[in-house]
């Protein structure tokens, strides 16, 4: 085990065989992924179009108080649906209960999310939009803000995740050509959810990592 100490808090660097070869690392009571900071990841609409909102077994994965927001902020939100949308929201509600007993988005026919609008063939969300023009003070999901991290709850702490999907590629790509690390493109979903002293410690943890690789 190697620790370092940094800010008011200790981080712990665990390993099977060595510092460089470790696949989780503690901060506080997060366990975070060494793939955070071993892969890359921008978002690339052109390419993708926004698919992450069209496939999938179930809607978007919604604590208690978020789906307690759709609920109290559903009819601005409706300004910015389509018919499809409206309708499948009207029958089935602001927010559904899926198959493993998870409060999730709606989704319209078993396809796209009930919250998702086609732009030149790309899929946004309406819950954001609505969201940047001032109509509601509900983001998005952060399960949505924060992929492609996936949250995990352990005991009394949390697990994040890299999760890894086919229609991201596209993504990976872009991320690996502009070399930006995944955690380090989601800067603004961590430092909303998680406070800038976390993401601060997981820009000191890629540094002591890069350093651990070329010594």
């Amino acid at each position: 085990m190697r620790c370092c100490e940094i800010g008011v808090r200790t981080i712990y660097f665990f390993a099977l065989l060595c510092f460089t070869e470790m696949s989780m690392i503690q901060i506080g009571d997060k366990i975070v992924s060494r793939e955070l900071f071993d892969n890359h990841f921008i978002c690339d609409l052109p390419s993708c179009h926004g698919n992450c909102c069209v496939f999938g077994d179930s809607g978007a994965p919604l604590e208690d108080e978020e789906a307690d927001e759709l609920s109290n902020q559903i009819n601005e939100i409706k300004a910015y649906l389509r018919k499809e949308s409206l309708r499948a929201i009207d029958e089935q509600g602001s927010w559904v209960i899926d198959d493993d007993g998870d409060k999730v988005t709606p989704l319209i026919g078993r396809e796209e999310c009930a919250y998702a609008v086609f732009k030149k063939e790309i899929a946004w969300c309406t819950i954001e939009q609505a969201y940047e023009e001032g109509a509601i003070s509900f983001r998005k999901p952060v399960s949505c803000h924060l992929y492609p991290i996936r949250v995990n709850k352990i005991g009394n702490g949390i697990a994040l995740n890299y999760h890894r999907w086919g229609i991201c590629e596209p993504a990976r790509i872009k991320g690996k050509e502009e070399g930006v690390p995944v955690f380090r493109f989601l800067r603004d979903p961590i430092e909303r959810v998680y406070g800038k002293e976390f993401y601060d410690e997981l820009e000191l943890v890629f540094s002591e990592l890069n350093k651990a690789t070329t010594e």
